[in-house]
């Protein structure tokens, strides 16, 4: 599908679209995570607990700030939909939009996962994964990326006409309801777009449409953060397995995923300390 403009183009058209472009947040602006520090915490850590989710459903897990958490592979090639909030706060909650501006539509090493407004603090440091050979391909596709929004039976029903109760903001919903022990109808306006975990997705060349294409992710890849406040997260094994073909379906190969939690030796984090809310004051009238 392309688009045909409505007008002739202006004399000046080619220098209007001549203008440089200009990196919103460039490079450098943000304070870095410490990755020293972070990558000396991780060589000693310990297992404490971990989550299995089944394919096509959703698992809930918490993990203490100053502690690491893992997304694994373990069966076979899966897709994750990864959401977070505050552990004492709902409302503060992972901010896809703001992530992918701050850093890139994928996210790797280094990058930080951003909580909403006002808040607008770091939730999560990635620092570890397994993927991160895999750059840019060809069609200009990555790997963990913050474009999409989760697949959702509303969606569904407005494309194919269907009804679908496995899709990611389902399983998502489910597994935050059961955790808080609250009703769907109270959970689900908590659920908020993901980070799609081991998705391999980019934009098409010519008419700059959301395509995905089957993850490169294998068993035993894994992708690694540190958690900077109290999370509470959900994740769901997406009904389209590697995403290859299909989502929202029960035609696709689907497999569980793993999520560990690990404790670091508190030595080496001697000094460290959660990052509090965005300082800006709240009394301007916005």
């Amino acid at each position: 599908m392309s688009k045909t403009p409505s007008m002739p183009a202006p004399s000046d058209a080619a220098e209007r679209r001549g203008k440089p472009a200009v990196v919103v947040y460039p490079n450098g602006t943000l304070v870095p995570a410490d990755m020293a520090m972070l990558e000396g915490a991780r060589a000693g850590l310990t297992k404490i607990d971990e989550v299995i989710v089944p394919p096509r459903d959703a698992g809930a897990f918490k993990v203490p700030k100053g502690h690491f958490f893992r997304i694994v592979s373990v069966e076979g090639a899966q897709v994750g939909d990864l959401n977070l909030w505050n552990a004492d706060d709902l409302s503060e909650r992972f901010f896809s939009g703001k992530t992918r501006a701050l850093h890139a539509t994928h996210v790797g090493v280094g990058d930080r996962l951003w909580s909403t407004l006002p808040a607008l603090r770091p939730m999560a440091t990635i620092t570890h994964d397994t993927l991160g050979w895999y750059g840019w391909d060809a069609d200009g596709a990555g790997v963990h990326d913050v474009i999409g929004t989760r697949c959702d039976p509303y969606t569904n029903r407005l494309l194919n006409g269907g009804d679908y109760h496995h899709c990611c903001h389902s399983n998502l919903t489910r597994a935050l309801a059961s955790v808080r022990n609250i009703s769907v109808q109270e959970a689900e306006p908590h659920v908020h777009d993901v980070l799609n975990v081991f998705m391999c997705t980019g934009f098409t060349h010519d008419t700059h449409q959301y395509f995905m294409k089957a993850s490169p992710v294998r068993p035993g890849d894994f992708i690694e953060f540190f958690a900077e406040i109290d999370l509470l997260g959900a994740l769901s094994a997406c009904p389209g397995g590697d995403c290859g073909s299909t989502h929202s379906s029960d035609t696709a190969a689907c497999y569980p995923l793993k999520v560990e939690i690990f404790h670091p030796d508190p030595a080496v984090l001697k000094g460290w300390t959660s990052p509090a809310v965005n300082a800006y004051p709240r009394t301007h009238g916005l």
